[in-house]
């Protein structure tokens, strides 16, 4: 009993001396957000920390101009045809299944901040 105390107590001390732990992930499912970390354990959206650097972006870039012109029956408005890409252009791809993280763990565990994706190989 008292050695259990003991041991308790010093893994809290060691703890508390280390308020962030890094560790590896792999995002497993997107809707909802899932993450499996090291192989051992999955988080859901509840316990990540998603930064705005890895979420989707994109805009809509396709527009149409009114415009006078003046004809045979007089003034009048007109459209022109929309220009760009009909598809809104994807700035950011945000998070994949599939993609591998760098995570760091919050201090007792409880939340994880997706820090980056990892790259290569």
């Amino acid at each position: 009993m008292m050695l259990e105390a003991i041991k308790q107590a010093a893994a809290a001390a060691i703890e508390a001396g280390a308020p962030m732990a890094i560790m590896f992930g792999e995002v497993t499912r997107i809707d909802p957000l899932e993450v499996t970390v090291d192989q051992r354990f999955a988080l859901d959206a509840d316990f990540l920390i998603v930064p705005e650097n890895l979420t989707r972006y994109e805009i809509d870039l396709r527009h149409d101009q009114a415009y006078a012109d003046s004809g045979e029956s007089g003034m009048a408005t007109r459209m022109t045809e929309p220009a760009l890409p009909e598809e809104p252009i994807v700035i950011r791809k945000g998070l994949e299944a599939g993609d591998r993280l760098i995570l760091l763990r919050m201090q007792g565990g409880q939340k994880y901040l997706i820090f980056d994706k990892v790259v290569g190989p």
